[in-house]
């Protein structure tokens, strides 16, 4: 969730986002458009089940009552999902947020070449063909050294090959997006999530809400310059914690405020609210080629792991549908 460039914000041109000309393909056409409608329409949260972990590569997966748990908890305050992963509970998601009235899912997939979340992916799809409006194929495979840009385009041809009406994406850090070598990928996209994260770019300390805010518009305004279609923020936001790095959870509700203002969604760009729930277990996560651990990684959650509210969210004003 690191970018590895480092962009001068003052740099780009100011975002307008006005729905761009793109001629999707047709197979994809009419799904697209329901995702389009889903970004300029519903709230979007990206979740993993609080009782999913994963600790020294040991997996304890969520439970499918665990998972609705965590969807009641959202539901008032979001209709729309975007998820990390397709299995060890998480396939579960789709069911779950049919039953309680949520209007979009974006279903990840971890591992695209794992066949059975492939599998479990592509069950839900044609199962709510009404409520899952994308695949999005791996979440920083290329950033965290896991494959290739070449390895994510044969993913999503030989998911395209299988399913050539569903919006396909990758998830990657926008400076891997903006790399000439993503090209290829990049073009054969649907659509884009993207993870724009201000709070590791150098000035971030030094700067305030609206620059944090701002610096998210433009860099998805610059990422409109390469690609031809919808985006999706997926990830972005700043942590609660810990405190001893500067964090805490009012700069966390005073960003989000600041993005609402700043980044209208709409059928051309949109944002997820990141993420819906604190892991602990993540405090000591370790990234590829990212020097130490990271014990902010606990943190990003808008409620607890216990599902208690944070500022954030007692700031945001209930959907009421």
């Amino acid at each position: 969730m690191r970018t590895i460039l480092a962009v001068v914000f003052s740099l780009f041109a100011t975002a307008a986002f006005a729905d761009a000309p793109c001629a999707p393909r047709p197979a994809v056409a009419p799904a697209l458009a329901r995702l389009e409608a889903a970004m300029a329409r519903d709230r979007f949260v990206t979740y993993a089940p609080t009782a999913l972990t994963v600790i020294d590569g040991n997996v304890t997966p969520a439970s499918a009552e665990s998972v609705r748990a965590d969807l009641k908890a959202l539901r008032p305050y979001f209709d729309a999902i975007i998820t990390y992963s397709a299995r060890d509970g998480a396939e579960y998601v789709p069911a779950i947020a049919q039953e309680l009235g949520f209007k979009a899912v974006i279903i990840g997939l971890w591992s695209p070449a794992d066949q059975e979340e492939l599998r479990n992916a592509l069950t839900a799809t044609k199962k709510y063909p009404g409520l899952v409006v994308g695949l999005s194929l791996g979440n920083e495979i290329v950033f965290g050294k896991r494959g290739s840009w070449d390895n994510l385009k044969s993913y999503i041809d030989l998911t395209r090959a299988r399913v050539p009406g569903v919006p396909l994406t990758v998830t990657e850090p926008f400076a891997q997006f903006l790399d000439g070598d993503a090209s290829d990928a990049r073009d054969d996209m649907d659509f884009m999530l993207v993870n724009i994260h201000p709070v590791f770019e150098k000035w971030f300390q030094t700067a305030g809400p609206d620059n944090w805010a701002d610096f998210v518009v433009k860099v998805t305004g610059k990422l409109s310059d390469k690609f031809c279609g919808p985006i999706i923020v997926k990830e972005t936001g700043t942590p609660t914690g810990p405190a001893s790095m500067g964090y805490d959870a009012m700069k966390q509700a005073v960003f989000w405020r600041a993005l609402e203002t700043q980044m209208k969604p709409s059928a051309s760009a949109a944002f997820s609210y990141f993420s819906a729930f604190d892991a602990p277990w993540r405090a000591n996560d370790v990234t590829p080629g990212v020097p130490g651990t990271h014990p902010e990684e606990a943190f990003w959650g808008l409620f607890t792991e216990t599902r208690a509210p944070k500022p954030a969210i007692e700031r945001l004003k209930p959907l009421g549908r």
